[in-house]
């Protein structure tokens, strides 16, 4: 005691600094405080900087033995307390240099070479010191190589220490060997985080995954925190990343291990997987199960992973799985967004199920929906609407566009118009589209192209050709450009009158606007002067597509090939044939009908017989119109009975069933041959194949009747004719009028013309 009280004032100032001053954790809570990211130890207080410099000086003056020599008593006095490690530690990392703290250390290994925790403690000190200047990966694995085999451990902090200083210099087998170094009970999880980051970014995916299947064990020592679960699937989900591919599965099975640590990719990363796992064809269940799975341990907190999901389950109209999906959402809390609802009733939309749509819109606007609060957006209510139009039911939309305008936030906006101007378009009404055209000007919403090309293409299929025209001049001169579409619309109106001479005005009018043509402009003028027969015309039109790259597909081959063999210009079609398989395409069936269709006029069979033969080899299957085409060929050819032998093929051995078109094309042929009631027995087997007749069936058998006089027969086709609402024409008039004003039947004339049955009685009518 007396000795202790005799001590020199400056080990008394010495002891009182490196006096601890917290409490030794317990073992378990140092292991949960070690699992967690590394903990920087804070520097000694300002007070104690002259004290340190006692302690520093016979390191700097070592040419001064005598106070070199006083450097064990201050550090470890003979009696007292000695001090911690961690005190040591914090003393070290006050030294100016790493020159100065390797000193330091080597006279603590001098004084002390038996306390091991002591000097990796020092060392810890002296890797920190070299950590902070200049080449520091450099001087760092020097020290590691001086004292890896010291026998004195590495502290966590210190394999941590050069762990991340040799992952930022890429060094990944320095780290692997320092992180082996390391006592298997200081491989704490932000070592092993730090070791695992480094590994997938240099492409060791399969080293990373190893060191993670240790941490993913279910008792595992030193478990994957959140930063594991970061670091993992940040490596694993981006797209730019180096190394093996890691497959969907190899994510999948890491998040249900994850899982079971409570731990969960963010929702982010979880979007990512999901979307992945849906682009690949039959994954869209796997991806359920392992959303369902993370919504159970609670590792979903947010809409857009749902939203993801809901969009594949969407595509592959699985509404049963969305419901599913949106119950979950709803029993584990997860509020879902204005998207959750916009991807619902777009899916609900695209397969024409509106009424369903409609009701999700009237929840959200009820301010209820499951429980949740979502008011609709502008995009909502435009899908909904577009959805209206599709099937026809434009006036609804009209209603909601109503109600959008009531909606704060939510006016109608140029999707909108557009949604309903096609609608209007669509359904023939284009006075009532013109309208919502002036009314959108008149509200401030600017029409788009789509506006414009919206209206041009009503008004041009609806005949009205020439006010298109006058529309879009009208558009041109307010500053609204055509496109493309535009073009191509007016283009193939034209041609379908065939007024090419226009649709070629509007051609170059379109070069001259620096409009560049499309494909489809392209093929819709080549078109236009082939069935006009300008086949020279559409030759050059070909070329320049070419020249603007684009190349002519196997429609525009056979558009060209049908025009040459309607004008009977062989050769050229050959030479088309010959460029169309030079660019790869071969022959397809309107090819091979086209061809058939022309020699069968020509009475060409054995080349007819050739081209069926080639079909079947190349494994095309005839259509209606190969058949219809060499019936109508046999007929023309007056060669009834090999059409007839065809037509029971047909019906019997084929696949393909006659339609209207064959039926008429041999009803025509056995009533010029006189045999009616061979014709007759076709029309009843139309009435059992419910092949439903036209005008042209009518009038050949009428004109058959009128020549055998069967005035009964005539009668009961007219009631028919009536119940089928197949309307006649100046043909059927024709021949009725002259055949039933000669019998006294005018009568019965005029109930037929009228729409009334003729075998009904006359009642009040005939008066």
């Amino acid at each position: 005691m007396s000795a202790a009280l005799r001590a020199s004032p400056k080990q008394s100032n010495l002891l009182r600094f490196l006096k601890p001053q917290t409490t030794t954790p317990n073992p378990s809570s140092l292991l949960r405080h070690l699992s967690a990211e590394p903990h920087h130890h804070p520097p000694p207080q300002n007070d104690s900087s002259s004290l340190v410099g006692q302690v520093v000086e016979p390191l700097q003056t070592t040419d001064n033995d005598g106070n070199e020599d006083k450097f064990p008593e201050l550090l470890f006095p003979s009696t007292g307390p000695l001090p911690s490690p961690r005190d040591l530690l914090q003393t070290i990392r006050r030294l100016g240099s790493t020159t100065e703290a390797l000193k330091f250390f080597y006279r603590v290994q001098t004084v002390r070479p038996q306390e091991s925790e002591l000097l990796s403690f020092t060392l810890e000190a002296v890797f920190e010191h070299a950590s902070r200047e200049p080449n520091s990966h450099s001087k760092l694995l020097d020290l590691f190589k001086r004292f890896k085999n010291s026998g004195i451990p590495f502290s966590a902090n210190a394999a941590g220490l050069l762990i991340r200083s040799f992952g930022r210099a890429q060094m990944v087998d320095e780290s692997l060997l320092v992180y082996n170094e390391l006592c298997p009970s200081h491989r704490f999880t932000h070592i092993r985080n730090s070791l695992i980051d480094l590994l997938f970014r240099r492409g060791r995916v399969d080293d990373g995954l190893h060191m993670l299947d240790e941490m993913l064990k279910p008792n595992a020592e030193f478990p994957p925190n959140s930063n594991t679960g970061h670091i993992v699937f940040n490596a694993l989900l981006k797209r730019d990343r180096i190394g093996r591919a890691v497959d969907e599965e190899e994510v999948v099975g890491l998040v249900s291990k994850f899982s079971k640590h409570d731990v969960f990719p963010n929702s982010v990363w979880l979007t990512q997987l999901i979307n992945r796992l849906c682009r690949n064809t039959g994954w869209t269940d796997r991806a359920w199960n392992i959303l369902h799975e993370l919504m159970k341990s609670g590792g979903v907190t947010e809409a857009a992973s749902c939203n993801a999901l809901l969009t594949a389950l969407g595509k592959a109209r699985e509404f049963e799985k969305m419901n599913t999906v949106m119950a979950e959402m709803k029993k584990m809390n997860i509020q879902p967004s204005v998207v959750t609802f916009g991807i619902l009733v777009n899916n609900l939309c695209k397969v024409r199920r509106v009424d369903e749509a409609l009701e999700v819109l009237e929840k959200m606007n009820g301010g209820e929906n499951d429980g949740f609060s979502v008011e609709p957006d502008v995009i909502i209510y435009n899908t909904v609407i577009d959805g209206l139009c599709k099937v026809g039911r434009q006036d609804e939309g009209l209603g909601l566009l109503e109600r959008m305008r009531s909606q704060p936030g939510c006016m109608p906006n140029t999707v909108t118009y557009n949604c309903l101007i096609g609608g209007y378009c669509k359904s023939s009404e284009i006075k009532a589209a013109l309208e919502l055209f002036d009314e959108m000007n008149k509200n401030g919403v600017p029409p788009n192209v789509i506006t414009l090309n919206t209206l041009v293409d009503g008004m041009c299929k609806h005949g009205r050709t020439a006010s298109a025209v006058q529309f879009f001049r009208e558009m041109q001169g307010k500053g609204l450009k055509g496109n493309a579409v535009t073009y191509a619309s007016l283009i193939n109106a034209f041609c379908n009158v065939n007024n090419i001479g226009k649709a070629i005005d509007l051609f170059d009018e379109m070069l001259e606007a620096r409009c560049s043509p499309d494909a489809i402009v392209y093929y819709t003028l080549i078109s236009g002067l082939s069935r006009a027969g300008k086949l020279d015309l559409a030759s050059f039109v070909v070329s320049r597509m070419k020249e603007a790259g684009f190349s002519p597909d196997i429609v525009t081959y056979n558009v060209l090939v049908n025009g040459f063999c309607r004008t009977n210009k062989l050769d050229k079609a050959y030479e088309t044939l010959k460029e169309m398989e030079e660019a790869g395409f071969k022959p397809d069936g309107v090819t091979y009908n086209t061809l058939i269709s022309y020699f069968s006029k020509s009475g060409d069979f054995t080349a007819v017989d050739k081209l069926t033969k080639e079909m079947a080899k190349e494994g095309i299957v005839p259509t209606v119109v190969t058949y219809g085409a060499l019936i109508h060929a046999y007929c023309l050819s007056e060669k009834l009975d090999e059409a007839m032998k065809m037509f029971r093929e047909m019906s019997f051995s084929s696949k393909v069933p006659p339609n209207t078109v064959i039926y008429n094309i041999l009803i025509n042929s056995l009533i010029k041959k006189n045999q009616v009631d061979e014709a007759l027995s076709l029309m009843d087997d139309m009435k059992v194949k419910e092949v439903k007749p036209n005008t042209s069936t009518f009038n050949a058998i009428f004109r058959g009747l009128k020549e055998k006089n069967q005035l009964s027969k005539a009668f009961e086709l007219m009631d028919r004719m009536t119940e089928h609402a197949c309307n006649p024409d100046y043909i059927t008039m024709e021949i009725l009028t002259e055949w039933l004003s000669a019998v006294g039947e005018t009568r019965k004339l005029k109930r037929f013309v009228h729409g009334y049955q003729v075998s009904a009685p006359s009642g009040k009518w005939e008066k």
